[in-house]
């Protein structure tokens, strides 16, 4: 079973930035795209970002275009997502995703999921 990990959160002020990790345990284990989504108390899981694992190709949710990046390093077999400019309303916790299909912005596009990383912004 492949188990995805995610590092890196923690209080941060407005403005200020995080890196978030999240290393996949099996690096032979079959996904076209890795994800991130957040979760905020109360509210449904939202798409973040995403990127196809092999060209590296990227797409972001319109709310963090601009100020988050995601990258992947295959040798490590871990992905990233650099958060900058960071506001109290991206506070939620963070979750990587992989799956073995080609659609990228549903909870239910993704095989895998991580436990989640806590990120909280203050203002």
């Amino acid at each position: 079973q492949v188990q995805l990990v995610e590092s890196g959160g923690g209080l941060v002020q407005a403005g200020g930035s995080l890196r978030l990790s999240c290393a996949a345990s099996e690096r032979t284990f079959s996904r076209s795209v890795m994800g991130w989504f957040r979760q905020a108390p109360g509210l449904e899981r939202e798409f973040v970002g995403a990127i196809s694992w092999i060209i590296g190709r990227t797409s972001y949710a319109d709310s963090v275009k601009g100020r988050f990046t995601i990258s992947r390093d295959n040798a490590k077999n871990t992905l990233y997502l650099q958060m900058t400019l960071l506001k109290p309303e991206d506070t939620a916790v963070y979750y990587c995703a992989a799956s073995r299909g080609l659609a990228i912005k549903n909870t239910t596009d993704y095989d895998y999921w991580g436990q989640g990383t806590q990120v909280t912004v203050s203002s």
